[in-house]
């Protein structure tokens, strides 16, 4: 690993010789395009900052700068007293509609939720719009935080009709497993997905710095016969997420 970080670094050095760009930005670029190349792969350790500035002749300064930018990226994680780590982030396909829980699990991840809220309440103006319900109708309202083991993934805020989820206890971890037990599970959804900045509330839940960068979607989801099932809100870390969306022309 420390070897081909090593060419990479006197590579990108070689073609950008004429230009002299900062020993720092050279060792960030390396290092991202060594994890791009798959030849460091998520949860393994980054040589140590000594043995890097020793091997490319470097600063421990400068080699501290190029990591530390990279952590901000999200591209590592630093643990204290154990090194730096090249951070695991989840890359999930857009084309298709599968849950938190089953994306996790499909990586061999282990999902709980901390519920704040799992509740049944009067429809609001807002719910009432995006499912299409009647002024006065009954919902289960579901807030929650999303982990992948201890880690916080996302803060997620649902609302289901209550005519198909008549029992939010339970929803233990997968909404789409719950809603399957009533005949009720999704088979397509709008989303909509836009660019965030966390709060200090939001920072904290997933353990941020405030104004971190983030992702908000809204989805919802459809039965076969057009009712809306689903309704809901979640604000992904922009740290750890990648979503991917395949396009074909005609």
């Amino acid at each position: 690993m420390e070897s081909a970080l090593v060419s990479e670094y006197h590579r990108l050095y070689s073609a950008a010789e004429s230009r002299q760009p900062l020993a720092y930005l050279r060792l960030r670029h390396a290092i991202r395009n060594v994890i791009d190349q798959g030849v460091m792969e998520a949860g393994h350790a980054l040589p140590s900052e000594r043995d890097l500035a020793k091997a490319l002749a470097l600063s421990r300064v400068t080699v501290r700068k190029a990591i530390g930018g990279l952590v901000e990226d999200g591209l590592l994680t630093q643990r204290h007293g154990a090194g730096t780590f090249i951070a695991e982030r989840i890359v999930k396909p857009l084309s298709r509609m599968t849950s938190f829980t089953e994306d996790l699990r499909a990586r061999g991840l282990n999902p709980r939720s901390e519920f704040f809220e799992r509740s049944i309440g009067e429809v609001t103006p807002e719910e009432a719009m995006a499912m299409n319900l009647s002024p006065g109708a009954q919902v289960v309202r579901l807030h929650r935080l999303r982990y992948a083991g201890d880690e916080p993934l996302a803060i997620e805020r649902s609302a289901v009709p209550l005519a198909l989820l008549p029992d939010p206890s339970v929803v233990v971890d997968s909404l789409y497993e719950a809603l399957d037990t009533f005949g009720h599970r999704p088979r397509r959804a709008l989303q909509r997905l836009r660019a965030v900045v966390f709060g200090a509330a939001q920072a904290r839940l997933l353990r941020l710095p405030t104004g971190s960068a983030g992702l908000n979607i809204e989805r919802r989801s459809f039965l076969d016969d057009g009712r809306v099932v689903e309704f809901t809100c979640s604000w992904y870390r922009g740290d750890i997420y990648d979503f991917v969306a395949e396009l074909q022309s005609e």
